[in-house]
């Protein structure tokens, strides 16, 4: 049976890297300001969408390692975003934040349940 906090921490987890991959398919393929270059959709797939995925599997796993992998690895580029007027790439800063939030409540979650 697992405790309320793993399942908050799995919960939160699919949340953050279902919204990451939501919001990096309307930056890329319905963004009205601008047409997006090939070198940008690569990019921003490898820097964003991939750890989405990543952090997908990660929640599923229950793997807090893998989560603060994710949160390093998007890190760098979200803040970047986040200096743009647009709340779309304001939003992929709070969901490198909510994996971190993921991988210490797992992490503490695991630690209560083994000891």
């Amino acid at each position: 049976m697992r405790n309320r906090w793993e399942l908050t921490a799995i919960k939160l987890g699919m949340f953050s890297s279902v919204c990451s991959m939501l919001f990096w398919v309307i930056f890329i393929f319905f963004n009205p300001t601008h047409r997006i270059e090939t070198d940008v959709l690569i990019n921003t797939f490898l820097m964003l969408f991939a750890p989405a995925c990543l952090a997908l599997f990660a929640s599923i796993k229950k793997k807090p390692a893998l989560m603060y992998l994710v949160f390093i690895w998007s890190l760098p580029i979200s803040l970047y975003l986040a200096l743009y007027p647009s709340i779309i790439l304001k939003m992929f800063s709070l969901t490198a934040f909510l994996y971190l939030l993921s991988g210490i409540i797992m992490s503490i979650s695991a630690k209560k349940s083994t000891g």
